[in-house]
């Protein structure tokens, strides 16, 4: 089981959080972007450049993640893809995207697509806090348990 981070939009101080547990518990962990991401020197953190263009860091995901891989996103369509494949998705924010969720959120998602196509000014997400950073990490460490007992640690 692995790890996939949408790295283009991920929040640095989330791929910092997910470099010092890929570390403490060997779990490899692949950044994927459409520009240069730097890393540390880890065995068990990677990255991929993947050509500029729509969706293709996301269709990248999508062709590479396993069933239980976890995927890190913000992108609630690609949420929804890699979760059809059997996928785990955690928001930078901490929020767990499950099959009983994610067509809600797709749907949210889309009326407020319409709103803002219709010129209506709906403002972006606020500022990453605390508690969203430890919902993160919290999440995060369910799935580390979670491989651990997969795996027979």
């Amino acid at each position: 089981m692995k790890i996939w981070v949408d790295a283009d939009a991920c929040p640095v101080v989330i791929k910092e959080i997910i470099f010092r547990a890929a570390n403490r518990t060997k779990t490899e962990v692949t950044l994927v972007a459409n520009q240069y991401i730097k890393t540390p020197a880890s065995k068990y953190v990677t990255s991929i450049q993947v050509p500029k263009g729509f969706d293709v860091a996301d269709d990248e995901i999508v062709l590479r993640c396993a069933k239980d891989d976890l995927v890190i996103t913000s992108d609630i369509p690609l949420a929804d893809e890699v979760i059809t494949k059997g996928a785990r998705a955690l928001s930078p924010r901490g929020e767990l995207f499950t099959r009983e969720n994610i067509k809600s959120r797709l749907n949210i998602r889309d009326f407020m697509d319409t709103l803002r196509s219709s010129g209506v000014q709906t403002g972006g997400p606020p500022a990453l806090g605390s508690s969203e950073k430890q919902a993160f990490g919290n999440e995060l460490d369910k799935w580390l348990v979670f491989k651990q007992r997969s795996s027979g640690q």
